[in-house]
């Protein structure tokens, strides 16, 4: 659905440029000839961002800025102030403009600014959907998530936490497994029981071995007492093993006896130990490719896999971003600090190669290192600026010398819209300029 934008200013040729230019690019004209119908025109319909005109008669661009505001119409407003009155325009930001224009203005500069800040909108709109359906019941050990694919993580969470049952959580490094294992452990009749914790990838074959299953006095050369291993201090509650994809075949052959026999021998010891422990195990590879690759065993992957649990990185969950963001400032005491709307967009934008952990990094060294309470552009890391130029950059579409084919840029196309939406059809039409039906034909037609 076309964009509604309503043009303010008491210039008939003013309006007549504006209208012809923007309904061009697809939007739908609104037009108000002063003040008084400026404000009449949204108590019908609010509009999806207003161009306010700041010389205007009965009254003023600004006194209905401050009316817009003050009667809670949050849509984007850009004024247009004349050239080189610097008081004005600031006056304008301080009293809720989005961003403001100055005269005589080039047409292209103020398609962008419309584009750039009716995303803007829509981003604060999300936000606060985002904040409204959020239920607080899931930030367990700091899990904060309304992505619909998150919601389907912690419902699966819900599920199978109160079973006894194996499982296996898939996720790229930062994507959070270890709080998912650990809000399966808190909230399984275990959650009182120990959470023991091996990250496998960090030790090497034989410190592995005795780190898992322990060791007795004289087993090797410096084995002066006996010591019990992971296994042995989870009795009773949850062992989680991160990188598990990391732990070499010999190991995983003792992995796989304990997960089908319940006990197991300290090295060097000849007393079986039986245990009652719950395993969740977590890995950042592809174990379907390893077992092929003869590095995994596929016992060990069945005995493991039992109730798979996929992780989607922060890149597929943008919506939760300012929801994470939010979650860190208050973490780090920072809660009454808040980011600018431009900001805010380019860290939803930035991929986030390091998921959630990068994220949070990012957010304490802002914290540390940026002054004031409003954060803005300027204070965020150069990488997360550079990758936003960068991502802006591919909307510009240039047609390879050698060609190309139209369908498979369809597909990519479509691919990265529901890549950016988080999966969900309806925003990922929107971002395609298509309805969710079309969508979901084309889809079809196309394989998707």
């Amino acid at each position: 659905m076309s964009k509604r934008v309503l043009i303010a200013d008491d210039e008939k040729n003013m309006r007549w440029v504006l209208s012809e230019a923007l309904t061009a690019e697809g939007y739908e004209i609104i037009e108000a000839a002063d003040g008084k119908e400026a404000l009449a025109a949204v108590k019908d319909i609010p509009p999806d961002l207003m161009v306010l005109d700041h010389k205007m008669p009965r009254p003023d661009g600004m006194e209905v800025l401050r009316r817009l505001r003050a009667d809670g119409h949050v849509f984007p407003v850009i004024m247009l102030t004349a050239h080189g009155n610097v008081a004005t325009a600031v006056e304008a930001m301080k009293a809720g403009a989005t961003e403001y224009v100055t005269k005589p203005f080039d047409l292209d500069e103020l398609k962008l600014a419309i584009e750039k800040a009716i995303r803007i909108g829509e981003l604060s709109a999300e936000v606060d959907r985002l904040r409204a359906e959020l239920d607080r019941d899931w930030d367990v050990d700091g899990i904060v998530a309304a992505d619909q694919r998150m919601v389907e993580v912690l419902n699966t969470v819900d599920k199978v936490a109160p079973t006894s049952a194996t499982v296996m959580i898939y996720g790229e490094s930062g994507t959070g497994k270890e709080l998912i294992a650990r809000a399966i452990h808190r909230l399984s009749p275990r959650g009182s029981k120990p959470f023991v914790e091996v990250h496998a990838g960090a030790l090497p074959e034989t410190l592995l071995e005795s780190e898992l299953f322990g060791y007795e006095k004289g087993a090797f050369t410096g084995a002066l007492i006996a010591k019990p291993g992971r296994f042995e201090l989870a009795n009773g509650g949850t062992l989680f093993l991160d990188e598990v994809g990391d732990i070499t075949l010999s190991v995983q052959v003792k992995l796989l006896r304990v997960l089908q026999e319940r006990r197991f021998e300290r090295l060097g010891g000849t007393r079986s130990i039986d245990i009652d422990v719950r395993v969740v195990a977590a890995t950042n590879r592809d174990l379907q490719q390893l077992i092929a690759d003869g590095l995994f065993r596929e016992d060990l992957f069945y005995r493991l896999n039992v109730v798979p649990i996929t992780l989607p990185p922060l890149r597929q969950r943008r919506g939760d971003v300012p929801l994470l963001v939010a979650h860190f400032l208050e973490k780090y005491n920072a809660g009454k600090r808040s980011f600018t709307p431009e900001a805010t967009l380019m860290l939803v934008d930035y991929p986030w190669p390091g998921n959630i952990r990068e994220l949070e990094n990012t957010i304490e060294r802002i914290v540390i290192l940026a002054p004031g309470d409003e954060i803005g552009v300027a204070d965020l890391p150069a990488e997360v600026r550079a990758g936003f130029v960068s991502t802006s950059a591919k909307s510009t579409f240039v047609l390879p010398e050698q060609g190309c084919d139209l369908e498979e840029v369809e597909m990519e196309l479509i691919r990265q819209a529901l890549d950016r939406s988080g999966g969900n059809p309806g925003r990922a039409a929107k971002l395609v300029g298509l309805t969710p039906k079309t969508l979901e034909a084309r889809m079809q037609r196309l394989g998707i």
